[in-house]
């Protein structure tokens, strides 16, 4: 991130990931989500991977799904969190090779074109770094190799973000990449031929207090630069809460995520895509994958 105020501690993102590795799956359905829809765009590219990158693999629900998708190829799962790591570990391997590698998005320890897909389910968003990243991406891409990912987009958790505001003057919300500063890196990264498209889900809270208990169990906790520091009073944790009752609609309050989707060709010799077909929203890839 450019602005100083949000800038992610990284070290504390760490953190926060590996004390919730071994609760992040019961609370994880956005990402689940996002991920089988994610999942469901394999289908307008032909290409049989020899090795498939999981860019932040998570606890490796994606990285048993695209083992069984692609049987021979070789797999690695990699995490800035080790106990992500390891609760991926337990997972039932399908890949006939499989690497579980402890490293950041934006410094991948991989040899340059050694790798034909990467999959990153909602990942890019907390590299501070986001060209750094896509520049890493191109490196170790083969040329006719893809990447595919999902992120999220400025308008994500806004309610919270408004909330906050009527309680005070820290950050409590990460600031997101906007889809088409997204696209501007990716082509000064070197990706080729970007195709994104962006849409919105809503989660629903009985209470606030609800969807801060996931977030913290998820992880998403804030790491940025310009957040509180010291204990939470209870004035200000009570302001918020009474401004997001502002958003209740039918009994429950909504949490709302702007998810980017995209992917890029890393070199020349790109496989053609199904039918030609060139996707430019989640309907069209919807209807193409129908057909």
């Amino acid at each position: 991130m450019t602005d100083s105020e949000f800038h992610i501690d990284q070290r504390r993102m760490r953190r926060h990931f590996d004390q919730s590795a071994s609760e992040y799956d019961g609370v994880a359905v956005v990402q689940r989500e996002v991920g089988r829809r994610l999942f469901e765009r394999l289908d307008l590219i032909r290409l049989t991977p020899q090795r498939v990158l999981d860019l932040g693999c998570g606890t490796g629900l994606l990285s048993e799904q695209l083992g069984k998708r692609f049987r021979d190829a070789e797999l690695v799962s990699l995490d800035i969190s080790a106990a992500m790591l390891r609760q991926a570990r337990r997972r039932k391997g399908w890949f006939r090779s499989q690497r579980f590698v402890c490293a950041d998005a934006q410094r991948l320890p991989l040899a340059s074109a050694s790798v034909d897909m990467i999959f990153s389910n909602l990942t890019f968003q907390w590299c501070n770094d986001l060209e750094a990243a896509f520049k890493e991406c191109r490196r170790v891409l083969r040329p006719g190799g893809v990447l595919l990912y999902s992120t999220l987009g400025p308008d994500t958790l806004h309610e919270l973000r408004k909330s906050w505001r009527a309680a005070d003057e820290y950050n409590h919300v990460n600031a997101f990449y906007d889809m088409h500063d997204i696209g501007d890196t990716m082509v000064r990264a070197g990706l080729a031929e970007p195709v994104m498209d962006v849409e919105r889900l809503t989660v629903t809270y009985p209470t606030v207090a609800k969807l801060m208990e996931d977030l913290k169990k998820l992880g998403a906790r804030n790491a940025t630069a310009g957040r509180p520091r010291g204990l939470m009073g209870k004035q200000r944790l009570n302001a918020m809460m009474q401004a997001y009752e502002s958003f209740r609609r039918d009994g429950v309050l909504p949490a709302t995520y702007e998810v980017v989707y995209g992917h890029a060709w890393g070199g020349t010799n790109k496989p053609t895509q199904r039918d030609g077909a060139t996707p430019v929203s989640l309907d069209a890839l919807r209807r193409k994958i129908r057909s």
